[in-house]
This record gives structure tokens, C-alpha cells and sequence, in this order.
């Protein structure tokens, strides 16, 4: 469904809060449940277009042109909103409606609807826009129930939720061929026969090009991005989403992994966030579950927080890698371009090399996660631009604090 108007995604000044899954992408692109939010903004309206942090404007502008402003009204959706299918048929029916309104989520604005005659300042900035939506003293709409996503667990623990209406809204807009009951393949995807599916519970969606190897099992709902690879004798479980252009194999289950990554081997994974151009070694597992059974508690900075949830295995940014039978402890944090090696009991800052095991903590040099990205890239057949570069130096320089005042410093 999608209506006349104009949809503006805008990260706020609590989007930090979401590290260090937002260092290196908007909020609006953080996959949960086979979708993201600007996807999901896209169904609603024609035109969508978006207010993000000043240094990902260029990465923003390259993976999501803004489209120019038309005719329609306009309405602000916060980028850190989850990116449930359902909103999208709300989202075109209040651009319908056309009413101006806001809506809030406690300190955040989640929505607003301006008037017609309202014009939108150009210089705009995260920071910007939430005091220009309050000043507007639209009339709040506190029924409608737009989750946010405050913390990076959320994106974990709203898995399950959205599932069954993501999956189903996957299917609905792709072009898939049912070839095995509650198996749904894209083109050129191809099965070995040794293949095991258990359907029963949700649909299993492959996306183009998925190669799926002999001995695997694959249970779902479950949803694996085009061009990715499930490698032989591996078990992908529920609630697993994959992007495009991965590597799996091992035990994965509950889990986000965005593109580009490869967890290639053994090992469990288990209600995990893993960024896009990871690689994790063989034998690397994550504990999602306390010996205690009680509810996991996450350090954010120098807070403490409650997660309220049973399960919850790790967080890991972009470009980490770790070493042969990495283990990390539950709930536990790692930042961008980070390396980790043996016992990972504590978060781990970005940009560092992890050998507490080894007794050593040092810090990665920015010269040297350049060079590992090209790498990578040239691997994939992806060009390395400036954009690139610069995104890492700029990443490098915002979590230059976090590595000096942690509580065991790195050796520097």
C-alpha cells in the first residue's frame, strides 16, 4: 500500500544510544526480522528521503538517494522506529488522512504529520529536529504505537515479534516460488538434496542466488538474503535473518546478521546483532543464556542496564573479526573494527585488539583497518571509495574517547 507523500526518516540526538550498531550506518538501515526501515518507509510512500548524523550524509546519500520533494504531505518518522512491516499500511493511511499530528515514545517524537502549508527548514539536523516538530504544538496522537529502538539489545529482542508479519510481508512483495512445502525460493537459488527443512512453525524464504549445501538444516521462520550461502552441515534455526552476500554455517539461531558477513565454521550464535564485513573464526561461539537462568544485564558506557530479556547472546559492529574458538560471554558488546581473540568477558571498545586472555588490550591503528577493508572489499568485488575511507577515520575519531576511559584501558 502506498499512498501521495512525502516520508523523512530523522535520527535524533538519542540515536548514540543505539552504538555501535548506528556508528557506521543510519538507524533506519539496522535490519530486524528480514527488513529495515527505510524499506519498510518505501511501501508506505513514494517518496522517501532522510536527516542523519553529518558524518554518515555521505554513506546515507549513496545507499539511499533522497527523493526529491513533491506534491502530498509530509510526515517525520523517526529512524531508530522498528522497522515492522504493519507500520507501513498505518504510515500510508496517515499521509491519507493528511491531519497534521505528532506522536511520542517517551522523551523521543516518533512521528509527526506537518500541516500543508508548513515548510521544511533546510538545514535540519538530528539534533534540530525534534525542538522543530515540538515548536509545531501539533496535536498528539498517543494511540499510535510506534516501537523505538533505544538500545542495541531491542534490535534482538524484537525478533520474535516481528517475525510472522515481516516474513509473510517478504513474500508478499518478492517473487518466490514454493519449492517444498513452506520453503520459498527466488531465482537461481539452488538445494542440495540433503537439504532437512521444518516449516511447520513459519516459512523459510531464500533470496536470489542462495546456495543451500548438503546436510544443512534450516528451520523456520527464517530468512537468508540473496547471494549468501548456508555451508554444509550447518543448522540455521528461528528467527534467523540474513543478508545478502553471506557466509553461514555452524549453529546460528534468533540472530541478525547484516550483509557481507561470513561466520563460515562451527560454532554457536546464538540472539545475536553482527554488523556487515565480519568475520568470525572457527569455533567461535556467544553464550546467550546466564548458568543463573536470570534476565541479562548489558554495560551501555557507565550504565548498567537491565535487558529484561532470558536470551541475549552478543552486539558486534561492522568490520570485527575474531580468532579460531573465540568465546564471548553473554550480552556482551563489541564495537567496530575490532579483533578478538580467546575469552571476550568484558565489551570490547572499537578499534581495538582483544587478547585479555594473553593479557593484552592495544589499540588497532585506523592505517591498518583501511587497508584490512580493501581487502575485503577487492574479496567481495567492491570498490573501496574515499566515502569509505573517510567513514572509518570519522568512526576511528568519535570512539577515540571510549577506548581511553575504559575501565581497564588498552594499552595505547
Amino acid at each position: 500500500m502506498s499512498t501521495e507523500g512525502n516520508i523523512i526518516l530523522f535520527e535524533d540526538r538519542y540515536v548514540d544510544d543505539m552504538s555501535p550498531i548506528t556508528l557506521t550506518r543510519p538507524a533506519f538501515a539496522v535490519t530486524c526480522a528480514a527488513w529495515n526501515l527505510h524499506e519498510v518507509a518505501a511501501l508506505a510512500a513514494p517518496r522517501v528521503s532522510h536527516v542523519v548524523r553529518k558524518h554518515l550524509d555521505p554513506t546515507a546519500a549513496r545507499r539511499f538517494p533522497k527523493s526529491p520533494a513533491g506534491a502530498g504531505p509530509v510526515l517525520f518518522v523517526n529512524a531508530s522506529v522498528a522497522p515492522d512491516t504493519r507500520y507501513a499500511d498505518r504510515l500510508a493511511e496517515l499521509l491519507a488522512d493528511g491531519a497534521p499530528f505528532a506522536c511520542t515514545s517517551g522523551q523521543r517524537v516518533t512521528a509527526a504529520l506537518l500541516p500543508p502549508d508548513q515548510e521544511v527548514p533546510a538545514d535540519l539536523s538530528p539534533e534540530r529536529v525534534t525542538p522543530f516538530l515540538l515548536d509545531l504544538d501539533l496535536p498528539l496522537h498517543d494511540e499510535e504505537p510506534f516501537e523505538t529502538f533505544d538500545y542495541p539489545f531491542h534490535v534482538v529482542d524484537a525478533l520474535a515479534r516481528l517475525f510472522p508479519a515481516n516474513i509473510e510481508r517478504r513474500l508478499a512483495e518478492g517473487r518466490y516460488d514454493e519449492v517444498r512445502e513452506g520453503v520459498f525460493a527466488g531465482e537461481g537459488v539452488r538445494i542440495a538434496e540433503t537439504a532437512v527443512f521444518h516449516a511447520e512453525d513459519g516459512p523459510i524464504v531464500l533470496g536470489e542466488n542462495v546456495r543451500v549445501l548438503d546436510f544443512t538444516y534450516l528451520y523456520g521462520p527464517l530468512y537468508v538474503g540473496p547471494n549468501s550461502r548456508i555451508i554444509e552441515r550447518s543448522s540455521v534455526k528461528e528467527f534467523t535473518s540474513i543478508g545478502h552476500t553471506c557466509k553461514i554455517g555452524g549453529e546460528v539461531e534468533a540472530s541478525i546478521i547484516e550483509p557481507y558477513t561470513n561466520k563460515q565454521h562451527h560454532g554457536f550464535l546464538g540472539h545475536a546483532y553482527i554488523g556487515s564485513w565480519v568475520n568470525m573464526g572457527a569455533g567461535t561461539s556467544n553464550s546467550d543464556l546466564k548458568n543463573t537462568y536470570g534476565k541479562v544485564r548489558v554495560e551501555l558506557g557507565d550504565r548498567k542496564v537491565d535487558t529484561g530479556m532470558q536470551f541475549l547472546g552478543c552486539i558486534m559492529g561492522d568490520y570485527s573479526k575474531t580468532a579460531i574458538n573465540t568465546s564471548i560471554f553473554t550480552g556482551k558488546i563489541i564495537g567496530v573494527g575490532s579483533m578478538l581473540y580467546g575469552y571476550v568477558g568484558q565489551n570490547v571498545p572499537s578499534f581495538c585488539n582483544y587478547a585479555r586472555s594473553f593479557g593484552q588490550i592495544t589499540e588497532c591503528s585506523l592505517d591498518q583497518a583501511i587497508v584490512t577493508q580493501g581487502r575485503m572489499f577487492a574479496r567481495r568485488g567492491v570498490e573501496q571509495t574515499e566515502e569509505d575511507i573517510a567513514l572509518l577515520a570519522d568512526v576511528f575519531e568519535r570512539t577515540r574517547r571510549e577506548r581511553r576511559i575504559s575501565s581497564e584501558p588498552p594499552v595505547l
